[in-house]
């Protein structure tokens, strides 16, 4: 009979343990939260599409096209709406990467002094924001068509003290125009989304007062385990969110609510392969999505046409 009771009690602490750990690994890989998005999503499509970008009713047209000429490092996307092209970023060798809609080379561009380069962002015409993950710093640079090497010395600049993110810092960038709002995705540990305003300078003479707003509402619902890059759509006021480890692209309202998602796994959205490490995501001006993955990889995703009632 005891050594009954002692089975029964060891079984009994055996499934807590289990339990516990199930339900730590239900917090770490914030599982409850986008299981509940999911139902969320699914009762409120109808209020949001026609309203939103709606990335459920995007497919893979071009999936896991190899970059010609570029073996690894591939990181950050970003649309030129006067070019058409996109630009992304290397930290190994450091250097902008044009490309075509295609996902072709263009141009490259050398950079000397940036850092560890992680994320671009087209602000106007030839105007553009670098980051350094690493340094916490931001740099504005001009691209014009003949311009094939940059020094950090002749960018303006901007550093922020967020305290020692190490690794895990300034890993993608969005900027919207008319509210001239300059989004930084901070990478992990925790993930976060800050807001800076009054950098970059867009004229000559403005006054430098930088404020950087990091009690965004977008941070309160942001079930993701890490962002890598960012992407901002001027038609709706809504931010994408793109995360490697969760494998998903999130849609967050103007008051950071999550809307729709994108998943970058095996069997959804038309994809036979999940993603390996997506690490860019830009829109263009027609609402196609483009993605990046490391080592060198190209994706294009489409929205479906409306079907007819």
């Amino acid at each position: 009979m005891r050594r009954l009771l002692n089975s029964r009690r060891l079984i009994a602490a055996l499934l807590l343990v289990v339990v516990a750990l199930l339900l730590w690994l239900g917090q770490a890989l914030r599982l409850y939260e986008r299981a509940w998005f999911s139902i969320e999503e699914w009762r409120h499509a109808d209020a949001w599409r026609g309203k939103s970008l709606w990335l459920p009713d995007y497919r893979v047209v071009l999936e896991a096209q190899p970059i010609e000429g570029l073996s690894e490092n591939v990181s950050a996307l970003t649309f030129d709406p006067d070019r058409k092209t996109l630009f992304s970023v290397t930290n190994k060798p450091a250097q902008i990467i044009e490309l075509s809609l295609e996902g072709k080379v263009l141009r490259r561009i050398s950079l000397a002094d940036f850092g560890d380069t992680e994320a671009i962002e087209y602000i106007g015409k030839d105007a553009y924001v670098l980051s350094d993950e690493y340094r916490q710093r931001l740099f504005q640079v001009s691209l014009r068509e003949d311009t094939t090497h940059l020094e950090a010395s002749q960018a303006q600049q901007l550093s922020l003290s967020l305290g020692d993110l190490g690794n895990r810092g300034f890993e993608g960038l969005a900027y919207d125009a008319v509210g001239k709002r300059l989004f930084v995705a901070k990478e992990s540990d925790p993930v976060r989304i800050y807001e800076v305003r009054g950098f970059p300078r867009m004229q000559a003479g403005e006054p430098f007062a930088v404020h950087v707003v990091d009690d965004l509402k977008h941070n309160r619902n942001l079930f993701l385990r890490d962002l890598s890059s960012l992407q901002y759509d001027a038609h709706s006021g809504h931010l994408l969110a793109l995360s490697d480890e969760s494998r998903l692209v999130l849609e967050l309202s103007a008051d950071g609510e999550p809307i729709s998602s994108l998943s970058l796994r095996s069997g959804m959205q038309g994809l036979s392969r999940s993603v390996p490490q997506a690490e860019g995501v830009a829109l263009d001006d027609q609402g196609t999505l483009y993605l990046v993955s490391e080592p060198n990889l190209f994706y294009v995703f489409k929205k479906r046409e409306a079907e007819a009632p």
